[in-house]
């Protein structure tokens, strides 16, 4: 079957989000109760037809603006019309709905690119599939995006660390918190680099409750040295913490 590009389009990303767990449907069958996360094609706005408008648990929380592959140098250029139909009221039917729909996707089929609306402030990126129904269910109940999280980090305790971890971990947290999403320290053998990174590490999950953090080394031999080094962790705040803890429980 012959077919233009923008349909080729529109057949990648449909394969693209049921592989990522999502029920693709057209406005002439609508049903948003047949799973958790529901992709609504063709569906019209207040100020034109979005191409996908996700749904999270009958709850719109998205869109996906697709566009044919000889344009994906363009992504970034069409985000514009992504964030219009993403602040705007859905009309399904007779039914007009109003709602944040935060998560925004530029998409191909081949090259899509996404944006978070919760951070402070928003950029798109790259990435290599839609996320799944679950995930984006998983971000809502959280609230505030990783980002945005960061920017509430509390102060560092300072306890046990030498000057040049204090630096290391505190520019490092004032970078993320500036939107930077790139960062590069710099310490002398023998400085504390991995207890460093198990700080920042344990900061992360602990108050900006990251999710995953990935762990690189380039040999068996700092990866087991790296092993030890977080597995003997300790932070003056984790007894602190455990005492309240231990304390509350205990009346």
């Amino acid at each position: 079957m012959n077919q233009n590009p923008e349909q080729i389009a529109r057949d990648k990303i449909d394969q693209m989000l049921h592989k990522a767990g999502w029920l693709v449907q057209s406005k002439k069958k609508v049903n948003r109760s047949a799973g958790i996360g529901v992709a609504l094609r063709e569906t019209k706005t207040e100020s034109g037809s979005a191409d996908y408008i996700l749904f999270v648990n009958l709850r719109a929380v998205g869109i996906i603006e697709a566009k044919k592959e000889t344009e994906g140098h363009r992504l970034t250029v069409v985000e514009e019309q992504s964030v219009r139909y993403a602040t705007d009221a859905i009309k399904i039917g007779k039914f007009k709905l109003e709602s944040e729909k935060p998560f925004v996707y530029e998409s191909t089929g081949t090259l899509t690119h996404f944006t978070d609306y919760r951070d402070p402030k928003p950029r798109s990126r790259r990435v290599f599939s839609f996320h799944t129904p679950e995930t984006i269910a998983e971000w809502i109940k959280k609230g505030r995006s990783l980002r945005n999280r960061l920017l509430s980090m509390p102060q560092l305790d300072e306890t046990g660390l030498r000057p040049a971890q204090i630096v290391a971990i505190n520019n490092l947290e004032q970078s993320f918190k500036n939107n930077r999403s790139r960062a590069l320290i710099q310490m002398a053998t023998g400085a504390g680099k991995t207890f460093t990174a198990a700080t920042f590490v344990y900061r992360l999950l602990k108050h900006a409750n990251a999710k995953r953090i990935l762990f690189l080394v380039d040999t068996k031999n700092l990866g087991e040295q790296a092993e030890q080094e977080f597995m003997t962790f300790f932070n003056p705040m984790m007894t602190i913490e455990n005492s309240q803890s231990y304390t509350m429980s205990n009346g």
